[in-house]
């Protein structure tokens, strides 16, 4: 898709790269007018590192468009634990929005993606092979006429473990 066409949704939402939760399904048809596959990706993205830049740059290549759903400060705790995140919310859906690769970017309170997967009804949605061809997006996904697209991690690297390495130092 050209840039142009890209740049003009942008406009036509009256947004840049970060949108709201709520905004996602008119972001989507406006997406599908102009013709453009959209491909999203979720996550914590806590601490980024080269294993979410490799997953973020191996999505942008599924698609025109990439759609990057954060999660919450809250919905992080739930799975992770009191402690986390290290980084708030803020920080971390601006950090994303400032990659080239990723075109929007949004935060989502949900325990799971599958409620913003059924507004968005991507072309393509991806995740690290560790998650599976059964992970939880999958059937929301494939009932939506899309595919799943794994990500082979290069290294075994997560935030968990980078932030055990620093403790145990």
């Amino acid at each position: 898709m050209p840039a142009e066409h890209l740049e003009k949704t942008r406009v036509s939402m009256g947004k840049e790269k970060i949108v709201s939760r709520g905004e996602l399904a008119a972001l989507a048809s406006k997406l599908r007018e102009e013709s453009c596959s959209i491909v999203t990706t979720n996550g914590s993205f806590d601490i980024v590192h080269y294993g979410h830049i490799h997953v973020l740059k191996e999505a942008k290549k599924q698609g025109d468009v990439l759609i990057v759903g954060v999660n919450s400060d809250s919905s992080i705790k739930s799975y992770k634990g009191a402690d986390r995140p290290f980084i708030a919310e803020e920080m971390r859906i601006g950090l994303l929005a400032a990659l080239e690769m990723i075109d929007f970017v949004f935060l989502f309170k949900e325990s799971d993606p599958r409620d913003f997967l059924e507004d968005i009804k991507p072309h393509v949605h991806v995740n690290s092979e560790e998650y599976g061809e059964n992970c939880i997006e999958a059937e929301t996904v494939l009932n939506n006429g899309g595919r799943l697209h794994l990500v082979a991690r290069e290294l075994p690297l997560s935030t968990t473990l980078l932030v055990n390495k620093i403790r145990a130092s």
